[in-house]
């Protein structure tokens, strides 16, 4: 549905959804998004199971932190980004694209970038502490969908979510 003006877009209930550039593995990152002006999400950790940290960099600025859901710093940030962002930037490059994640990050993404590690070679990062509540709170939100019943009946906070056929 097209207009003159572009918004016919507002009056539907149901947009397309652009499904992950490629599959990925949801054990080690199981929480990726591009929000609130940041490449944000949960990482598992690699030696307790228990653990997971929020990793994060800012649009433009390349601000980076990663600490424990509780805010704790994590242990590999020594001046370079640790292991957990790494990974977060591989995912996210997984999940939406390189091309989308750097432009997101307003990363030049010339000849040559093809992962999350060519991102960050050309991003001229600093630690910058931010809180990992809100990131982790919407992490478990998402989490609580997977222990509903199967049901056909329309929950109002997913009411813009599109319809993948019935029954589901």
């Amino acid at each position: 549905m097209t207009d003159a003006d572009g918004t016919a877009w507002r009056r539907r209930s149901v947009l397309a959804v652009v499904p992950p550039a490629r599959p990925r593995k949801l054990a080690k990152v199981p929480f990726v998004e591009l929000a609130d002006g940041r490449l944000q999400g949960v990482v598992s950790s690699g030696s307790d199971i228990e653990r997971v940290y929020v990793s994060s960099v800012t649009a433009g600025t390349h601000a980076y932190h990663c600490s424990t859901n509780n805010n704790r710093p994590c242990g590999g940030l020594r001046g370079t980004p640790c292991k957990h962002l790494q990974a977060l930037a591989e995912e996210a490059v997984l999940q939406y694209g390189v091309d989308r994640v750097a432009r997101y990050l307003r990363v030049d993404a010339g000849d040559g970038v093809r992962s999350g590690a060519d991102l960050w070679a050309r991003m001229d990062a600093r630690p910058e502490p931010t809180p990992a509540a809100v990131v982790f709170s919407r992490f478990l939100h998402h989490l609580a969908y997977l222990e509903l019943a199967d049901s056909t009946t329309a929950l109002p906070e997913l009411h813009w979510f599109p319809a993948t056929g019935a029954g589901r």
